[in-house]
């Protein structure tokens, strides 16, 4: 007789010991006793949820249907009837295989007759079977329910999140995967960014989305805006609980990314206005700027088109003025701002950038010094721990001495391990510019260099005590970026004139936090240490002193 062997196994019951090799070797086992001839073997992992498509299970049904007669098939074997019956339905599709196809179920541990005692005792089987599924459903339900009301997801968590073993926290933040998440939402909740766009900034400031799948899809980027488990919701089954896990996201951007993506059209449109969308706020009312285009006819003929941006607040309080700029004077107020990070005179901006590069070449020298200096130390102490491990094992020195005298030299030799173990902590730290790190926007136009060294650059010059000094290696790569950005701020207005719309979005972007239009002027917040740039009190020529 013709066989074909069917093996299934849940993702549960093979944690608990249940395993398709073995199920398909019991098989085996019982077609060459029996000697049977085995034509295909059907193995699969399966969910037991209800209502899931079981897509293999019919498949199987199909095949076995259109060979049945032609390779004149006899059994389905399978090492259990639960292993194909999950319900009353499959053992009724069963039995229609065999009334239809001639196509009876045998099993390895169970046999049933073809009498009414062996149906009605397939039939109990079946009924125990159907039991077994729907109270471990309901027993499931139950215990996510509960988890739900204590405030934890009871299935697998979103990117940026990570499951723990730990009951009093189940649900921690990834370090590296929660980053991205919050980075999105500050991008998309300045407006003005496609999805596209910021997968791409995320990607140049070296964010990964999986190891196999670099940067962000557009999908997910879409799915994490949408997604109310960042700001502390859960969602299950229609419902929305409060979330004992830590927010992402608070509330207001969470619900200003929502508006701005009801707001928008999913036809990619082409950009008009590069001041729009969120890049510019009213000063008045905190509405978003946008723009408009307005085409007047000429009297000799043809259009003449006219680009404005205003408020976008259309029921504005008597108290609000209006606000409604021509695009060539807000370019010129935008350019104006950008001017003042210019030094007074170019003499000044050579001094500034001589010293700027000065200080960071006098650093590593002292940290060159420094480090030469701890290294003749540590040597000398591991010296004197040779020394006296000799003295005590010749019998110089007795046990409590040696043991004395060795927690002490081993008490100094771990702070200066400690100093030079900072370096590449510190020197990570620095490649990155610490503002470049707190600030990602600024890494687009070379990071915030000089706030990243200013700590740097301050001398120590107390000599190579171990709590005073901590060896740090400036990164040559620091100061060249700290020079392109102070070159950059030097140019910036001319950089904007010569720009296209992207580029003058990340430009603002980069240079300042907030920035608001009121009717007569434009304000703009300068990020640090960008503020510090037009006030020339800031800036110190004493050596040692920080830029």
């Amino acid at each position: 007789m013709n066989v074909i062997i069917w093996a299934r196994v849940s993702s549960r019951e093979q944690s608990e010991g249940y395993s398709l090799d073995a199920q398909v070797r019991f098989c085996r086992e019982k077609a060459q006793r029996m000697g049977w001839n085995v034509l295909r073997e059907f193995v699969l992992a399966e969910s037991a949820r209800r209502g899931v498509e079981r897509k293999v299970f019919n498949d199987m049904l199909r095949w076995t249907r259109k060979n049945a007669k032609a390779r004149q098939i006899g059994a389905i074997l399978a090492h259990k009837l639960d292993r194909v019956c999950r319900n009353m339905r499959d053992a009724v599709r069963m039995q229609e295989m065999e009334d239809s196809h001639g196509v009876r179920a045998a099993f390895v541990d169970n046999e049933f007759g073809s009498d009414a005692a062996g149906v009605l005792s397939f039939n109990m089987m079946a009924a125990v079977s159907q039991y077994y599924s729907d109270n471990l459903r309901q027993e499931v339900r139950k215990g996510q329910d509960e988890k739900i009301r204590q405030g934890w997801l009871p299935c697998g968590v979103p990117y940026g999140y990570v499951n723990s073993k730990d009951k009093e926290e189940p649900i921690r933040l990834h370090p590296q995967r929660a980053k991205l998440v919050m980075r999105v939402f500050e991008l998309y909740s300045h407006g003005g960014m496609t999805f596209d766009m910021i997968a791409d900034q995320l990607q140049n400031e070296g964010f990964i989305y999986r190891p196999t799948k670099p940067r962000l899809t557009i999908g997910y980027i879409s799915y994490m805006l949408a997604n109310r488990f960042y700001v502390g919701d859960i969602v299950w089954r229609g419902q929305v609980y409060s979330g004992k896990h830590h927010p992402l996201v608070d509330r207001e951007t969470f619900k200003l990314c929502r508006k701005l993506l009801k707001g928008k059209n999913r036809r990619p449109r082409r950009i008009t206005h590069p001041l729009a969308n969120g890049l510019l706020l009213c000063k008045y009312c905190g509405s978003m700027i946008t723009g408009e285009v307005i085409n007047r006819k000429l009297t000799g003929g043809g259009i003449r088109t006219h680009r404005y941006y205003r408020c976008a607040n259309n029921k504005p309080g008597p108290d609000h003025p209006r606000v409604r700029w021509r695009e060539e004077d807000l370019e010129d107020a935008i350019v104006a701002e950008l001017d003042t990070l210019k030094m007074p005179t170019p003499e000044l901006a050579a001094w500034f950038r001589e010293t700027m590069i000065a200080a960071f070449d006098d650093k590593e020298s002292r940290d060159r010094q420094q480090r030469l200096t701890l290294g003749r130390q540590r040597a000398e102490f591991q010296q004197q721990d040779a020394r006296l491990l000799d003295a005590y094992l010749a019998g110089h020195i007795d046990k409590t001495t040696f043991q004395d005298r060795t927690t002490e030299i081993k008490g100094r030799l771990r702070e200066l391990n400690a100093a030079f173990g900072g370096v590449n902590a510190d020197t990570d730290s620095v490649s990155r510019g610490h503002g470049a790190e707190e600030n990602p926007a600024m890494q687009g136009l070379g990071g915030d260099m000089t706030q990243g060294h200013s700590e740097g650059v301050r001398g120590h010059d107390h000599g190579p005590t171990t709590d005073r000094i901590r060896c740090r290696d400036i990164d040559p790569s620091c100061r060249d970026m700290a020079v392109r950005v102070f070159d950059f701020t030097q140019r910036a207005g001319e950089i904007w004139r010569g720009s296209k719309i992207g580029r003058k979005q990340r430009i603002l972007r980069a240079v300042s936090l907030n920035r608001t239009l009121n009717d007569a002027s434009v304000e703009i917040t300068k990020r640090k240490p960008l503020d510090l740039l037009p006030n020339p009190t800031a800036v110190s020529s004493s050596r040692g002193d920080w830029i």
